[in-house]
């Protein structure tokens, strides 16, 4: 097998380093400045955004502080808005250890949505030091290696590297409790085909997988034993994505910081119904829902 001229580290470190917006590396300053329980070490900027590099909708943050999160639910979700000039930026923001972050990321937690989200694009908007960026870029890279080991034992006997993203990715969303549409896992890979592009091949070094390769047909060779023990790891973790994604959907009903405008944006962006974000409303906001659907129900009607 011959080795790639590139580290799977230094390709993670490149790839973190992707240019952001200088309105998104404000907001994700902003963001770390206003960080609780110690401080911010790091924020990762990710989603359809980072890729278009458009300031509309929600942007996404994970903001990382020191040590481990200690909710037993994470990570912990909150809304924020921030004025631009005369553009208001709009985030949704997750908040969690990471040290936590880093377990989950190799594979050691039964979650397997820090892992599956994080091999795909992200930037580090904002970080401390270097000791904070080598921190994130070894997580990231042990989640290209979780998920290019469990890629080699779902894919084929041989294939291309879209092959085996593929089946990773067709794997993973079935495990989760999510709204995406079949075949999103061709959707991820056809708009971020430069972020793939010989990913593979550097996981499966940094992670042990011997291989060999033959134009763009890729064939891992995993031992039985070593197939069997990473199916049943994923087994557990299949069993458990869908409640797991349940009781984060449930805590974020309640715990969510800034629900109430979150949802007030959203409606008025999709029916033009501008809802008032009253003290009640943002700090019940279940209780204030049925009210918000009754004047949405009848600003439909109105409008037929």
């Amino acid at each position: 097998m011959a080795r790639s001229p590139q580290s799977l580290s230094s390709r993670i470190s490149q790839q973190l380093g992707a240019d952001v917006r200088p309105e998104v590396r404000d907001f994700a300053q902003a963001l770390a400045e206003e960080a609780s329980e110690g401080g911010a070490l790091a924020v990762l900027f990710y989603g359809s955004n980072l890729r278009t590099g458009s300031l509309d909708g929600v942007l996404d943050f994970y903001v990382l502080h020191p040590g481990e999160t200690t909710a037993r639910i994470w990570p912990r979700i909150s809304y924020h808005e921030r004025e631009a000039g005369e553009t208001t930026l709009r985030a949704k923001v997750a908040t969690m250890g990471i040290e936590t972050f880093a377990e989950a990321a190799s594979g050691e937690l039964t979650d397997t949505t820090i892992w599956a989200r994080f091999v795909q694009p992200s930037a580090l908007a904002w970080v401390q030091d270097d000791a904070a960026r080598a921190t994130v870029v070894s997580a990231i890279g042990d989640a290209a290696i979780t998920a290019a080991r469990l890629a080699a034992a779902l894919g084929p006997v041989s294939g291309t590297a879209e092959d085996y993203w593929r089946a990773l990715f067709r794997a993973t969303y079935k495990a989760e409790f999510r709204v995406e549409k079949p075949g999103r896992e061709n959707d991820i890979l056809s708009v971020n085909e430069a972020h793939f592009e010989g990913l593979l091949p550097l996981a499966f070094e940094a992670g042990g997988v011997q291989f060999t390769r033959s134009g763009d047909l890729l064939t891992p060779s995993l031992a039985a034993s070593e197939r069997s023990r990473i199916l049943a790891w994923w087994k557990r973790r299949q069993r458990l994505g869908k409640p797991l994604n349940f009781a984060r959907l449930a805590k974020a009903s309640t715990t969510f910081e800034g629900a109430a405008r979150y949802a007030a944006w959203k409606i008025e962006r999709h029916t033009g119904l501008a809802i008032e974000v009253t003290p009640f409303r943002e700090r019940y906001p279940l209780l204030a829902a049925p009210g918000v659907l009754w004047a949405l129900r009848k600003h439909r009607k109105s409008r037929e």
